[in-house]
């Protein structure tokens, strides 16, 4: 399934000229990469907690996250970690076998790879946005 959902959002991505599928791609990418990075549930439960106050806060809670919004950016700074950041390049080095054939989705892959501070948010939202859909 993931690589039938992967193709589509290539193909988003080749029929976008302003770019607005490409936010989603580097939270989607994100999020593959880091399936594998060590967070306790019960931390991630409580950081995304803190952080959906914060975007309550700021309005309706169920508009778009910004990857420098501040409830995406006090969740991704509450479970920062070098080794967590470390698991989620590797992963996100894993994720090239996935998008092989896919040339917009990596080109989003690399340059999340050489920008790791972008790639920890991303990582952030893909969470923020779950703990937004388990809300539901």
């Amino acid at each position: 399934m993931t690589q039938e959902w992967l193709t589509e959002l290539e193909s988003s991505l080749a029929d976008d000229p302003e770019g607005d599928v490409l936010a989603v791609a580097i939270v989607v990418l994100a999020s593959l990469g880091g399936r594998e990075v060590p967070i306790d549930e019960e931390e991630v439960r409580g950081a995304c907690r803190r952080a959906l106050l914060l975007l309550a806060s700021g309005g309706d809670p169920a508009r778009g996250l910004d990857l420098n919004g501040r409830a995406v950016e006090a969740l991704a700074d509450d479970l920062d970690a070098t080794n967590r950041r470390a698991a989620l390049t590797e992963g996100l080095v894993g994720v090239r076998s996935e998008t092989a054939g896919l040339p917009h989705l990596n080109e989003a892959l690399h340059a999340l790879i050489e920008a790791p501070d972008i790639a920890w948010r991303a990582y952030a939202c893909s969470l923020l946005a779950e703990a937004l859909d388990d809300a539901d």
